[in-house]
């Protein structure tokens, strides 16, 4: 049987994990900046449904990696306060991690967005 006061406690645990990502990790700040003028861009250009599913698994894409990166971070600080090479690899790891999913969003934005923008170009100069 499935305990639901234990589910609910999660999503208010994992929920609460979101507003601290968003609230204290500042590189989140840049995320949810870049993705929140993604989304007015979205709405001027008015995308599809498919260019809204590419779109917003690619900012959730992004957020999750971060996430990812930041818990990484925070348990190789808690387990080593120090400085130590194997942590610093594998802090450098986890945020190249972010960086390459980043990249792939940024170029999957520009597909999309970026055709919308050259039809609209295309269509001030007719």
């Amino acid at each position: 049987m499935i305990d639901f006061r234990k589910v609910i406690r999660s999503f208010r645990f994992a929920g609460q994990g979101i507003v601290d990502l968003f609230r204290f990790e500042n590189n989140a700040k840049v995320h949810l900046l870049f993705a929140s003028a993604v989304i007015v861009v979205g709405f001027y250009f008015q995308l599809n449904r498919t260019e809204w599913a590419i779109i917003l698994t690619q900012i959730g894409l992004v957020w999750a990696a971060e996430a990812f990166n930041t818990a990484i971070e925070k348990l190789c600080d808690f387990v080593s306060p120090g400085i130590h090479p194997q942590i610093k690899e594998i802090k450098d790891l986890s945020s190249g991690a972010v960086l390459l999913v980043t990249i792939i969003a940024v170029i999957v934005g520009f597909i999309i967005l970026g055709s919308h923008l050259i039809d609209t170009f295309y269509s001030l100069i007719r």
